[in-house]
């Protein structure tokens, strides 16, 4: 579908909204957000929710709970240490969510020019605010491009070789690659689609519909990444699976994607 997630001036819209929060998942908001308040008090410039919870997609007992904290200074390791105490309380005491997950930054880092088209453009499109002022009023608006292609995924690469190590780290159970499917899956796809979203000019979340829309461009392509979208959602722990990932897809896409957009700035 064309132009799809875009609003009327082809700008990405913004996804999510309190409204749509499911009521299953309700008293889990309402219990972070008096959380996030008592653990980090004045440290705290602002809080967004981001996922499945606010876009209205969550399924209970199989969606995790994704917060993003914005604080006034650069985090640092004691509050990384507050934010995991928090998740694994609010994993614990609520059923209804599997996992709970609390990523931090700064507020001028979210700000910056070097994160202007990726951590930006995730707070102003991609996050629905709960605490605090709303970074998105100093940020622009963003289109689907190649410089935000570029600079959201553009990176893929440098992730590789410590994919390999997580793989070979891990025990091989169920327990422990079951999660790798999940992150590696997620992450892929989302590539995938972002490396034609300028070509098909549009914006979705759904892990399906992007695999879908990649698939249209590269079709030799179309049944891994339709695949990689399945163990999105519903992953088992594989290590064959694993192994593709980072022997075959990955590297093919990464070697696409540079060729197609380039590679992102680099980071400190």
């Amino acid at each position: 579908m064309p132009n799809k997630g875009l609003d009327a001036g082809g700008y990405i819209g913004r996804e999510g909204s309190p409204g749509l929060i499911p009521s299953a998942f309700r008293p889990v908001v309402a219990t972070a957000h008096d959380r996030v308040l008592d653990v980090f008090g004045a440290r705290l410039h602002s809080a967004y929710l981001y996922g499945s919870i606010p876009r209205g997609t969550a399924r209970v007992g199989r969606s995790d709970l994704d917060l993003l904290l914005a604080l006034r200074e650069e985090p640092t390791d004691a509050d990384r240490t507050d934010a995991r105490s928090l998740d694994a309380a609010l994993d614990k005491e609520f059923p209804q969510i599997d996992g709970a997950g609390t990523l931090l930054v700064g507020r001028e880092q979210v700000l910056s020019d070097l994160e202007r088209h990726d951590l930006g453009w995730f707070v102003a499109c991609l996050c629905t605010p709960l605490l605090g002022e709303d970074l998105a009023e100093y940020l622009p608006r963003y289109r689907p491009d190649a410089l935000l292609a570029r600079e959201t995924n553009g990176d893929l690469a440098l992730f590789l070789p410590r994919w390999r190590e997580r793989i070979a780290e891990a025990d091989g159970s169920e327990e422990a690659l079951r999660p790798l499917v999940r992150f590696m899956s997620r992450h892929l796809v989302r590539t995938g689609f972002t490396l034609v979203m300028p070509r098909w000019n549009g914006w979705t979340s759904d892990l399906t519909e992007m695999a879908e829309v990649f698939g249209t461009y590269y079709p030799e392509r179309a049944a891994q990444l339709r695949e990689a979208a399945v163990l999105g959602y519903e992953p088992r722990g594989d290590a064959a699976v694993l192994r593709s990932y980072v022997d075959d897809l990955g590297p093919w896409l990464a070697e696409e994607y540079a060729r197609v957009h380039g590679i992102k700035k680099p980071r400190p």
